[in-house]
């Protein structure tokens, strides 16, 4: 019997928790037409079948049709619903994991033009700035009706047989209610009392316990503490908590510090890279103390050691790692095989988070794996037979074609021009709050050692050298030079630097720079925070009609903090035209692609931000020497099948080239290029 406190088993109620790691709920938004189909089956049971021990699934599955989903969440008010949570439920029994779903109505957290085009509704008058949809308030009979939905969608998980339902009460519908900053109603659900304010949270739980019985595990995860003025204090939060402990219907408490109606406030609840980790944690402990419930809790808890200590110090009874599950789903099984160094790392990028508050899918930035179980390995194969593969980049792309190659038994030989692995990664872990995304490539290197890849660093790896190798496969992961030509120009720029430039110290900033970023990625807004911290006057400037697009909201956010007490202005939908010498100045010529408007305005730096172009020379000198001329069967890759392109029968090797290498693209996209392609070679 293990001795780690992870291990040990937790009764909650009749069912057994075999040991303490549990993800929490979130939609990675894999439903199709709002149900849990294959995909999202398989990515809990890969979970479950490496040892979890409860998998909490749904983010806010919607339990009306006026909660219309805003990231493809499940859709609980459908009857259709059972069969497919059967099927999940099962998958996951079947390797000794509990299952349980979260239940809500988003209330003015959605809007009104999707699904059945019906109004949001609240508690408030006020629209959420974070969905921006104007809610009705809600009506007696809406109060009625809701209630009624809450318990019918219950009592459909029930069938399906899930162990339990969380009901979400922060920043949805529930939580509008009981918040005193959401209720704008008067009477017995109004705000004047707190009783009043959890009249409607209560007369939920108390329809949904009717519906399904005492067996059936109920909880809440819910805001003990606003973390705003005006709103719940932690002094009402713990009342709050001891309210529903002492009310007896409820089996566990989840629970959550701050709001998530804006950007900044969410990531203060689900903190990104460069935020301290288990920022929560003491709270919910001592949640936990008043209580005496059952405590879930999850925010930045990405390791082990975090996860322990929470456990053993008494902190809490299940402990949430639902990131650090997309980034390695076998963490609990490697725990218990004593392979913690083995776990790879979840370094917070939060791709997968704000990717689905786009409209899209969860992704793991480096386990390209993650969300399509029903394709990609986790685990991969041994290959019928080993071949030479000789790979030339030691950056994201290529460290995954080596590590992948390694494990299918291949003997690796990978050459690097610069003296330590990362490429780009290295020009990211310049910005300290970006540093632990180096985690991706000391992984890989760890992975590489342990199965004896060859690495030739400070090499500029000729044709010849290759080629003496006799390698039956070369891959070029060689990345990309930053491209500072201007739109259709045709041209670099002049006068101008990149943004790896600043980014990396190569140049200092001036005193009044542009960061013209036509790219709206990570390496834009960093040149502007290295210029700003620099003591510069910044303006960042972009054609499109909002600026850094591909950052997205969350990861937004720390730049955006960094960047306000600073000279920075922004500018959107203005094309950098011309630069050209006025003295000691540059002189930009700037238009927009709505008119013929244009004027000049000078400036002391200019940086670029355009992405990359491939650097592919090395590419297209072996490509008359390879087998298939560099092609790739799309159809086999797609499929996952072996490339059999043979257009040249005399070529010596096969010939690819992956990231980068092909066109600028991000971190995610290189990865699964080796992944998709390495794993069948």
């Amino acid at each position: 019997m293990s001795k780690d406190p992870l291990m040990q088993p937790f009764q909650l109620k009749h069912l057994t928790l075999k040991n303490r790691i549990m993800t929490t709920s979130h939609e990675p938004a894999y439903p199709e037409d709002g149900m849990p189909k294959e995909r999202y089956r398989a990515y809990h049971e890969e979970r479950a079948k490496a040892g979890l021990a409860l998998a909490m699934t749904a983010g806010s599955a919607a339990v009306s049709k006026d909660s219309p989903p805003v990231f493809n969440n499940v859709l609980a008010y459908k009857d259709e619903v059972v069969p497919w949570i059967t099927d999940l439920t099962d998958a996951c029994h079947a390797h000794g994991c509990a299952v349980m779903i979260q239940l809500t109505h988003l209330g003015r957290r959605t809007t009104w033009n999707k699904g059945d085009w019906l109004p949001s509704l609240s508690s408030s008058r006020h629209r959420e700035p974070a969905h921006r949809a104007f809610p009705k308030l809600i009506e007696d009979w809406d109060i009625d009706r809701v209630i009624t939905d809450f318990a019918d969608a219950a009592e459909r998980m029930q069938a399906g047989g899930m162990d339990g339902i969380e009901l979400q009460v922060y920043g949805h519908l529930m939580d509008q209610f009981w918040s005193p900053l959401t209720n704008d109603l008067s009477g017995p659900y109004g705000a004047d009392t707190l009783e009043n304010r959890m009249r409607f949270p209560l007369d939920v739980l108390g329809a949904i316990r009717k519906r399904v019985g005492e067996d059936f595990i109920i909880g809440f995860r819910f805001t003990a503490d606003e973390v705003q003025k005006d709103g719940i204090t932690p002094e009402e939060g713990l009342r709050i908590s001891k309210i529903l402990a002492d009310d007896g219907r409820l089996d566990f408490l989840n629970v959550i510090r701050g709001r998530i109606h804006t950007d900044p406030a969410m990531v203060d609840v689900i903190p990104v890279q460069g935020m301290s980790n288990a920022p929560h944690l003491d709270f919910a402990g001592a949640v936990k103390k008043a209580t005496g419930l059952p405590t879930f809790h999850a925010a930045k808890i990405p390791d082990v050691a975090t996860a322990r200590h929470a456990v053993a110090n008494g902190l809490l009874d299940m402990v949430g790692m639902t990131r650090a599950h997309m980034a390695d789903p076998h963490i609990v099984q490697k725990i218990r095989e004593g392979r913690e160094d083995d776990i790879r790392p979840c370094v917070g990028a939060t791709f997968c988070l704000d990717r689905i508050y786009q409209g899209g899918e969860a992704l793991c930035i480096h386990n390209a794996a993650t969300g399509r179980e029903l394709s990609m390995p986790h685990v991969i194969a041994p290959a019928p037979a080993p071949r030479h593969i000789v790979i030339v980049g030691a950056g994201p792309a290529g460290l995954e074609a080596a590590r992948v190659a390694a494990e299918r038994g291949h003997v690796v030989t990978v050459f690097e021009a610069q003296a330590d692995p990362g490429g780009q990664i290295r020009l990211t872990i310049q910005n300290p709050r970006r540093r632990d995304m180096i985690s991706i490539i000391d992984w890989r290197m760890a992975q590489c050692a342990a199965r004896d890849v060859r690495f030739h660093f400070n090499t500029w790896a000729e044709p010849q050298t290759i080629t003496d190798l006799n390698p039956d496969v070369v891959i070029v992961a060689t990345g990309g030079l930053p491209n500072t030509e201007l739109f259709e120009a045709g041209r670099d720029t002049p006068h101008v630097i990149s943004s790896w430039e600043m980014i990396a110290g190569d140049v200092k900033p001036a005193d009044h720079v542009l960061i013209y970023d036509e790219s709206g990625d990570h390496p834009g807004l960093q040149a502007a925070e290295t210029a700003a911290l620099a003591g510069a006057k910044v303006e960042v400037m972009t054609p499109d009609r909002v600026f850094a697009p591909d950052i997205m909201a969350m990861n937004l956010t720390p730049y955006m903090r960094a960047l306000q007490d600073k000279d920075v202005t922004f500018t959107v939908t203005r094309r950098l035209l011309d630069v050209a010498r006025n003295g000691n100045k540059l002189r930009a010529t700037i238009g927009t692609d709505y008119s013929d408007h244009s004027y000049q305005t000078d400036y002391d730096q200019i940086v670029v931000n355009y992405g990359t172009f491939p650097l592919d020379e090395l590419y297209h000198a072996l490509k008359p020497n390879s087998s298939n001329l560099g092609a790739v069967d799309y159809d086999a890759l797609i499929a996952g099948n072996v490339q059999n392109v043979n257009t040249n029968p005399d070529g010596a090797f096969q010939l690819f080239r992956i990231g980068d290498a092909v066109s600028a693209r991000n971190t995610h996209a290189a990865i699964y290029d080796a992944l998709r392609l390495v794993k069948d070679l």
